[in-house]
């Protein structure tokens, strides 16, 4: 085996998660928990394989509370996972495992992790076991296919659980970032995702990482460690290593789904703002061709018009009708998608994947005044925006910065709902030129 030399910031980080445990009583010189780790592939096996097993039988002698012994065969994998045998064992790691595997009894093996056992999944443990179900719903999710690999700004969404509580809000990561399928929000509790596509940056759902219970037990999988490079990054390694003792009970961490409703923060509830947009469904909102393609969909709570590059989809339009009013969002295209907000139905923002600075650009009134500043983020990122109408009168804030104020918008600005300029009107979320997504929709009526 390896020697495996671990940086100063790992061990800085091994310490403050020990310290952790502590303070929420861990008892650092209870018996070892006794885990398997399965490296067998029926498929394709990965070249980072070596790599991980060194680096998982580092963390475990470097941490107390767990060991680890390993099924690289079928024939250990046969005898170590055998129903007999799985009294043994508190916990389960699939490292990079692909295929069927060969394990005696799968159903006993499944009913062992409901018991309340661990169970950990790194990387293309989601590409294992399509034949059997049980398995893909106990996991979580199911590996679809995936592009080149690719740096990615991973979102925390869960900064208290053991897995992620070293991650910031985001961070950067290098690795080959799987599509799932099978997949359902409300059967996870969401660790890392993406709200766009790692390679085409589609607007959509797009995990890494999540827990769950399946039974009493505790399941932790992340899609990340294709590479070498990554297993012996100290914040993956961290990451990992939350993970296990979180399925071992070792550390904190929640396992619920989370609601994704949308909820006004206190401050905004006493501006007097309230939500657009639930999170949830599309209550509130329609076609504005009943016919039209239902290009829109809500994914973990971002409403979703996803088209693919030279398609179109459809415009959605509020039911409610609204005159004077403070309206924020946060919108996100793909580089070069077009879109538009429309204020009453009439009055565009336009939503462009690029920093032209003109009357048909990012921020621009369209056709009408090009926004004073260009302060448009990368494609991809979300843009916040506030904007305000009384009267015939609009002004905008785009990222914080003022580039809009007071401009008097006495005409449609084209593709609107109708010209009536002197009534109130809907909203008007453009669907029909390009993929675009929303999110944190609320608005405050003005007298």
């Amino acid at each position: 085996m390896p020697t495996i030399l671990f940086s100063s910031r790992l061990r800085a980080s091994l310490a403050s998660l020990l310290c952790g445990l502590i303070a929420f009583g861990v008892p650092l010189l209870a018996a070892e928990k006794q885990l398997l780790v399965v490296t067998v592939t029926k498929g394709f096996r990965h070249g980072s394989i070596p790599t991980a097993e060194a680096v998982l039988a580092g963390l475990a002698k470097r941490h107390e509370a767990f060991a680890v012994d390993f099924a690289r065969t079928d024939e250990e994998l046969a005898e170590k996972l055998a129903p007999a045998k799985l009294s043994r064992l508190d916990g389960v790691i699939f490292a990079n495992t692909t295929g069927e595997l060969p394990i005696p009894d799968k159903d006993a093996f499944m009913k062992w992790i409901a018991s309340g056992k661990g169970f950990v999944g790194m990387h293309s443990a989601t590409d294992t076991f399509h034949q059997y179900r049980p398995y893909i719903e106990m996991i979580g999710g199911e590996f679809q296919t995936h592009g080149a690999q690719v740096e990615v700004d991973a979102v925390n969404e869960d900064p208290d659980h053991s897995s992620c509580a070293h991650y910031g809000g985001h961070f950067k990561i290098h690795d080959e970032i799987y599509i799932m399928k099978s997949f359902r929000r409300d059967r996870v509790h969401g660790l890392l995702t993406l709200f766009h596509h790692p390679n085409s940056r589609q607007p959509g759902d797009y995990p890494i990482a999540w827990c769950r219970k399946h039974g009493q037990g505790k399941v932790f999988y992340t899609s990340l460690g294709h590479r070498e490079d990554v297993w012996t990054n100290a914040d993956y390694q961290q990451h990992i290593l939350g993970g296990i003792l979180w399925s071992l009970g070792l550390a904190p961490g929640d396992a619920d789904p989370v609601d994704p409703t949308y909820v006004l923060d206190e401050a905004e509830k006493k501006a007097g703002f309230r939500p657009l947009f639930n999170g949830v469904d599309l209550s509130g909102w329609k076609l504005r061709k009943p016919d039209g393609k239902a290009s829109w969909s809500v994914q973990n709570g971002v409403l979703v018009n996803g088209v693919a590059k030279g398609e179109h989809g459809t415009d959605l339009i509020s039911e409610e009708k609204f005159w004077n009013f403070t309206v924020r969002y946060q919108y996100q295209v793909p580089k070069d998608s077009n879109s538009g907000f429309y204020l009453r139905g009439r009055h565009e923002i336009q939503i462009l994947g690029n920093k032209q600075r003109n009357t048909g650009g990012d921020g621009a009134i369209y056709g009408l005044k090009a926004p004073d500043l260009a302060v448009t983020r990368q494609p991809g990122q979300w843009q916040d925006v506030e904007a305000t109408i009384r009267g015939n009168k609009v002004t905008v804030v785009l990222n914080g910065a003022k580039i809009h104020d007071a401009v008097e918008v006495d005409r449609a600005t084209g593709s609107e709902l109708d010209g009536n300029v002197d009534q109130p009107g809907a909203f008007m979320l453009q669907g029909d030129h390009g993929a675009v997504a929303f999110r944190h929709l609320r608005i405050k009526p003005l007298d």
